[in-house]
């Protein structure tokens, strides 16, 4: 791929996902297009770029960020963060809230959404009473489809603990593959959804208790980024909590949230808002 053809792609990525491709990506978006000439017959990346322009529906634009997005993900990645989690819904429920509405931001392939649930669901004794949803959104097709199917080898359930395993999954045997599938019992609290962090104001809907938002706004730009984050704290109840990766800080924007600890951050009550 030449530099003019690539600098016309990463213009088109940015404009439609605010995805960043450095310099240093053209080699990975090189290898990973390739398999989108070899789908649709198609002999270069300049041919491809027209195609990609003339696509009036919009549908190669998504094959094409399913393609070149990078999905790294685990069962409880950063763990500590399922550890707090799991504080704050103890606490809550201590005091009497019942109703909970969650966020899982740049789900991948629903490891994160999931690993919520599980943490959520182990710790409060009774459900009846509590009605918890959990959504989980990404902007490609592709993990999303493969985050509602719920179904993962057993390479992936190195991180899950065993009596989660046993609560939570089904274990199946095809085609001599050992798979778990999460149970209809979690799924029924959870909804995946297509949606991209980089338009805005986002289409959902707050107050929102708790967001997930992990090793995502790395691939932003620095505006985006800035406006990600104010949409984030505008979505939060007085009270609710922001996560966002190990590597991700927001030191620096005045956008109103108090540090709780590495990576975690509180939307300040009315109250403390007040003093």
């Amino acid at each position: 791929m030449d530099d003019k053809t690539f600098e016309e792609l990463r213009k088109i990525v940015y404009n439609l996902s605010g995805i960043r491709l450095t310099d240093q990506k053209k080699a990975l978006v090189s290898a990973r297009l390739n398999k989108r000439l070899r789908a649709l017959r198609i002999d270069s990346y300049n041919d491809y770029l027209e195609y990609l322009i003339n696509d009036r529906e919009g549908n190669e634009i998504i094959q094409m960020i399913d393609v070149i997005t990078t999905n790294v993900t685990s069962f409880f990645r950063e763990a500590d963060h399922f550890d707090f989690l799991k504080e704050i819904m103890i606490s809550w429920v201590n005091s009497g809230y019942r109703r909970f509405r969650i966020w899982s931001a740049g789900c991948s392939t629903g490891e994160e959404t999931y690993s919520i649930a599980f943490t959520i669901l182990n710790s409060i004794p009774t459900y009846a009473d509590m009605d918890l949803r959990i959504l989980g959104s990404d902007i490609s097709t592709d993990v999303i489809n493969r985050a509602k199917k719920g179904e993962y080898d057993e390479e992936k359930m190195r991180n899950v603990p065993y009596n989660y395993q046993k609560r939570f999954f089904i274990r199946t045997i095809e085609n001599g593959q050992v798979k778990y599938k999460v149970t209809d019992f979690v799924k029924n609290y959870i909804i995946f959804r297509r949606l991209n962090l980089s338009y805005f104001p986002l289409p959902l809907k707050g107050p929102l208790d708790v967001i997930f938002c992990r090793n995502v706004m790395i691939y932003f730009g620095s505006s985006i980024r800035e406006s990600l984050v104010r949409e984030l704290y505008r979505l939060l109840k007085p009270g609710g909590y922001l996560f966002l990766g190990h590597s991700e800080s927001i030191i620096g924007m005045e956008v109103g949230f108090k540090v709780v600890k590495p990576s975690v951050y509180l939307k300040p009550s009315v109250e403390k808002d007040e003093e």
